[in-house]
């Protein structure tokens, strides 16, 4: 009897590379992820690279600011710029300015928010005749630019015997004359229930009292946020103090940075940086405290009924 002699068939070879795609996928993800970092990382230096020097510049003498010099760092670093600058200027100490710009920033946070919140209720809950009419002249406001309405306010505020006052600077905040954050309070207000203000009426409740012990403590991511945005834009506001101030004893700080810029003598560019790195402090502890609430009352702008 004759056998019939079958083939071998040879093991696979351990050694030998084996096609995986899905492995070369995740490399392929991970390699684009590390470039997408590595982009942002430069991207994020670039952006604040004017930031860190101007921190930088604040401890460098005179001789070294300016001059086509955009190096960080330094081997003569000192504190003296920050004496010099909180030794204050023109016989005014930097203290005064901190108050000054305090006074403004806080008047206007408290006026922004006590007529905003009022004039935005009246729009979103209260209906009468030329609501909509009112609200889209309020709106077509924004369109209106600062520069238009400069002469004829300064005029008005001249006759009246308020120039050099604090008065043309915070009577528009206590007036509800910024439109964007009425705007943006009616726009909060109308996303709340409504059937909250109904279920107040039944119990005999008026429109004050709704808004009072109902409106104002839901609104508090958006007041805020106005909170935020007021400050910051009253902190830094230039052309309005420039307009109607007049006496160094009540100019806020940014006035205060302009005096140490001298057209006929030499400039102390180093106090000057080293005040505008005082004046970002309260700004920037300020938007660290409540930023949380910014991002909470975005979160809730989708929230219904």
């Amino acid at each position: 009897m004759t056998t019939m002699a079958t083939p071998t068939q040879s093991a696979p070879d351990a050694t030998a590379p084996v096609y995986n795609p899905t492995s070369e996928s995740a490399g392929a993800k991970r390699a684009k992820s590390i470039a997408f970092h590595v982009a942002a990382l430069i991207l994020t230096a670039i952006v604040l690279y004017p930031g860190l020097w101007m921190i930088a510049s604040a401890f460098k003498p005179n001789s070294e600011i300016g001059g086509g010099n955009t190096s960080l760092w330094s081997e003569n670093f000192s504190l003296d710029n920050f004496v010099t600058a909180m030794d204050g200027i023109g016989g005014v100490s930097t203290l005064q300015f901190f108050t000054n710009s305090l006074v403004l920033a806080i008047g206007a946070v408290v006026g922004t928010i006590l007529s905003a919140s009022v004039s935005a209720y009246a729009f979103a809950r209260i209906k009468f005749p030329g609501r909509g009419l009112f609200f889209g002249m309020m709106i077509a406001t924004l369109l209106l630019p600062f520069h238009v309405v400069i002469i004829p306010q300064y005029i008005i505020f001249q006759q009246l015997g308020l120039v050099d006052t604090y008065i043309p600077l915070l009577i528009g905040k206590f007036l509800a004359a910024d439109a964007f954050f009425v705007f943006l309070m009616v726009q909060f207000m109308r996303g709340l229930p409504a059937e909250l203000d109904e279920a107040a009426r039944i119990d005999g409740a008026g429109h004050v009292r709704i808004f009072g012990s109902i409106m104002l403590p839901l609104m508090k991511p958006a007041l805020i946020s106005t909170s935020i945005f007021s400050f910051i834009w009253s902190w830094n506001d230039f052309l309005g103090p420039l307009l109607y101030l007049n006496t160094p004893e009540k100019y806020p700080l940014p006035l205060a940075l302009r005096l140490f810029q001298d057209q006929t003598q030499s400039s102390d560019y180093g106090a000057m940086i080293a005040m505008s790195v005082l004046a970002l402090l309260p700004v920037l502890i300020f938007f660290l405290v409540f930023q949380r609430y910014i991002v909470e009352g975005v979160s809730t702008q989708g929230l219904k009924g």
